[in-house]
């Protein structure tokens, strides 16, 4: 999901987070993380939800529906 991992990493950036850091706060491996950033990886649903949770926007936004 092209939009996904655009999202995360724009996200990320406008928060000045590492992607080590959102990695621990979500609980899962940095290179797990670094997958979802390259489009080489798609989250779980959990994941997703907890993805918006950390960066306070909807699983809808984060999915490219808005």
């Amino acid at each position: 999901m092209d939009i996904l991992a655009k999202r995360l990493y724009a996200l990320r950036k406008s928060k000045n987070l590492r992607q080590i850091d959102v990695a621990e706060a979500l609980g899962i491996a940095l290179i797990t993380y670094q997958r979802y950033e390259a489009d080489e990886r798609e989250p779980n649903a959990p994941t997703v939800v907890a993805m918006a949770d950390l960066f306070g926007v909807t699983t809808d936004y984060l999915l490219g529906r808005e």
